[in-house]
């Protein structure tokens, strides 16, 4: 990832069985990231997200931690995630 860091603007990964974000945190210009249907579960990784100064679009629906809340009622998750990632201006479609 640190080759295309500096650079990167938007990057889709979902359907990849990713647990982990660890080393996002060097995609300086990524704005778009579509991560859905992954196996994300803790908020711990998400977390992670907020290291990206500008990221304002991101597709998380699909992941256990998204499902988990989600389940409960969408408002919830979308509170939550925006708590932590605060940038976001469009998540899974919303906002």
């Amino acid at each position: 990832m640190e080759a295309v860091g500096d650079t990167l603007e938007e990057l889709w990964i979902s359907y990849n069985l990713i647990e982990k974000l660890k080393g996002i945190h060097v995609m300086k210009k990524l704005k778009i990231l579509y991560m859905s249907n992954n196996l994300v579960k803790d908020w711990a990784e998400f977390v992670r997200l907020a290291d990206l100064p500008l990221l304002e679009d991101l597709v998380f629906v699909g992941n256990p931690l998204e499902e988990k809340y989600s389940a409960d009622q969408q408002s919830s998750w979308v509170e939550e995630a925006t708590k932590r990632v605060t940038r976001l201006k469009k998540l899974d479609g919303e906002l």
